[in-house]
């Protein structure tokens, strides 16, 4: 139980600082839950939903750290103990790049995306930030 805890409100974080660096180093378009806003609830372009698509992204990156707590409660992840922090940071990074193929489906074939390679090596380095972060914060178990 302790690291569905540690894995919601590492999910939290690193989805902040993943946010921070999106924001940082983006090019100021709307980000793909701006999009899906504006496709499937909004009559707006992306612009107009920048805060449902931030707060999307939020409740996503929330989830998917609960998901990697309830995999490393059930021991689930292969790389090493995920209640240390080699295992946590390892089991993060391949989680990482695992939720980066899914939002790049995600992407294309619902709302039709399709990054460029420049976008997409930002994307890449972003969930990777958002896997070390949540393993790392998994893995000392700071919850």
């Amino acid at each position: 139980m302790a690291f569905q805890l540690g894995g919601l409100i590492g999910g939290i974080v690193a989805t902040v600082v993943m946010t921070g660096s999106m924001m940082a180093l983006g090019d100021d378009s709307p980000p793909p839950t701006a999009v899906l806003w504006a496709k499937f609830v909004g009559d707006q372009g992306p612009e107009a939903y920048l805060p449902q698509g931030m707060a999307l992204h939020l409740l996503y990156g929330t989830g998917a750290g609960f998901v990697y707590g309830l995999l490393a409660d059930g021991e689930l992840l292969a790389l090493g103990s995920p209640g240390a922090l080699t295992g946590g940071v390892l089991n993060g990074l391949v989680y990482g790049l695992i939720l980066m193929v899914g939002a790049v489906g995600w992407s294309r074939g619902v709302i039709g995306m399709d990054a460029d390679p420049k976008q997409m090596g930002l994307m890449t380095f972003h969930h990777v930030l958002y896997g070390l972060i949540l393993g790392a914060f998994v893995g000392l178990q700071l919850v």
